[in-house]
């Protein structure tokens, strides 16, 4: 994988919003979940997102909790795919934040490294998000993803040995997304006790926006997460409202109490 220097769209956003002292905010939603499902990404934005995690649901999400599992399913049962959603999403283009896009290997071989990111940027997608890929197979991607203007973000978890936390930290662009716990995605009581010493260990290595995700459900949560991380990404907890049948004005309330503890933080 090459490594760049200049940080794509993703990472300038990101980097502008923490470097006035902001608290970084990146909710999911899972494509094509219910009909109209881009009105959320317009209520995410309201609540005040500096970014927003799309994913593009997949047949057997491996890394996934039992919530956005059920949201994957729901959304490929109505019919969603890669094209569509991609297609949702070129219709959205005064949202103010980046997008970034999640989603497994497969889906990206399916049409090729090329090909895939290259309707990422037709859609207006600026990040790209795939969990199990490790740094070590991601040398192609990679590249295309920035020659294609899409910024690939890698994970690192408390697992992760400290040579390789380090070569993820020099190589993720627009930001490294910081795993709380081993294990999937899902509403958690507590933040984990690993999530502190991994954003301190990733310190060490990078001066790129650190957001820290999985259980982060409650506004105590992000505003625990928020002293040791850049911010925060929120998942299982707005998809498990919106498999209730919360609408957008109730998924902007509840992300405006994040908001707000974050800010406080």
């Amino acid at each position: 994988m090459t490594d760049i220097l200049t940080p794509g769209a993703v990472e300038r956003h990101l980097r502008a919003r923490r470097d006035t002292g902001r608290a970084l905010l990146m909710p999911y939603v899972t494509g094509g979940v219910t009909p109209g499902w881009t009105q959320y990404l317009r209520a995410f934005a309201a609540a005040g997102a500096d970014a927003v995690e799309v994913g593009l649901p997949f047949s057997d999400p491996t890394l996934d909790g039992v919530t956005v599992q059920q949201a994957s399913e729901t959304a490929l049962a109505r019919g969603a795919s890669t094209r569509r959603i991609l297609a949702d999403l070129a219709e959205v283009r005064d949202l103010g934040v980046p997008l970034v896009a999640s989603t497994y290997y497969n889906l990206v071989l399916h049409d090729g490294p090329e090909a895939f990111c290259a309707a990422l940027r037709r859609a207006g997608v600026d990040g790209l998000i795939v969990p199990d890929l490790p740094v070590h197979e991601a040398d192609e991607l990679a590249d295309v993803a920035a020659a294609a203007g899409v910024d690939l973000v890698l994970l690192a978890s408390p697992a992760t040995p400290e040579p390789r936390l380090a070569e993820i930290a020099r190589r993720s662009r627009g930001f490294v997304y910081a795993v709380s716990v081993m294990g999937t995605t899902g509403e958690r009581a507590t933040l984990a006790g690993s999530a502190a010493e991994l954003t301190a260990r990733l310190r060490r290595h990078t001066d790129r926006p650190i957001l820290l995700g999985f259980g982060i459900s409650t506004p105590d949560q992000a505003r625990e997460a928020g002293r040791h991380a850049d911010g925060v990404v929120v998942g299982a907890a707005v998809m498990r409202r919106v498999l209730d049948g919360a609408g957008p004005d109730d998924l902007r309330a509840f992300l405006a109490t994040l908001r707000r503890a974050l800010d406080q933080e």
